[in-house]
């Protein structure tokens, strides 16, 4: 993941490139709808045979997504309905992304089989289609957490992750490289989203007993009734012992 102060010092310079913005009236959700659009023709760009440009892209459709956080912290306008809003828009910009890749390989990828009658095409459709998958799964897992209580922000691949492998596989690698950029994503999202459930399983589970503790309890419960026995019995035998003493003699 891109570490704290890298993601603390970004937020800090997009704040500042947002105050003289924030003066003209444009709303954090204003900035929200605008970057959906972006991602949009983005998504076309890529759909159309121009990977590279593509990639440049989406690299400032993601930095252009950082800017309704900005503004609504700059111009005191935050609120939970657009939290809501920018979270759900960040899902269907995600999934038209990756919706443009899918609808450029079945129109530009070469159909030449590389397995049976697997064709490369069909491989980076089925890749984006994992990708696509384990990306809102990841999303959802932390919103699921968070409903609960818990904090779930764990895992190799977040959103700024995938936005920045996304636009380095399409800019380095083009179509050459197109397949191995959708592989490397569908296994590291897939973990990412395994990683989230077995943290929220860890910090969910009751804690182990300790075993010399166990033990020791039950011995507890087990000596506990031999003793109370054992005080009954020795209880009753003095008493009887003082009965005796204190009898007559029976006369002859």
């Amino acid at each position: 993941m891109i570490g704290t102060r890298v993601q603390q010092f970004m937020r800090r310079l997009v704040e500042r490139a947002m105050q003289p913005l924030a003066r003209t009236g444009i709303t954090p959700n204003m900035l929200t709808l605008i970057g959906l659009l972006l991602t949009i023709f983005t998504a076309g760009v890529i759909a159309f045979n121009h990977l590279r440009i593509g990639g440049i892209l989406v690299l400032g459709a993601g930095i252009f997504d950082m800017f309704d956080g900005a503004m609504a912290r700059v111009s005191q306008k935050s609120s939970k309905f657009g939290a809501f809003f920018d979270s759900t828009l960040d899902r269907y910009a995600e999934g038209l992304l990756l919706l443009g890749i899918i609808i450029y390989a079945q129109l530009h990828l070469p159909t030449q089989r590389i397995i049976g009658d697997i064709t490369t095409a069909n491989l980076v459709v089925w890749l984006t289609y994992i990708a696509a998958l384990s990306s809102l799964m990841i999303s959802y897992t932390r919103a699921r957490a968070e409903g609960l209580g818990l904090e779930c922000k764990m895992g190799l691949l977040a959103r700024p992750e995938r936005v920045i492998l996304l636009a380095a596989g399409l800019l380095i690698g083009g179509q050459p490289g197109l397949l191995w950029t959708m592989l490397v994503m569908a296994v590291l999202t897939t973990i990412t989203a395994i990683q989230r459930i077995v943290h929220i399983w860890r910090i969910t589970r009751p804690p182990k007993a300790d075993p010399a503790i166990a033990t020791e309890t039950v011995k507890s419960r087990n000596t506990q009734p031999q003793q109370q026995t054992s005080e009954q019995h020795r209880k009753s035998w003095r008493a009887m012992a003082k009965r005796l003493k204190t009898e007559q003699p029976l006369e002859s």
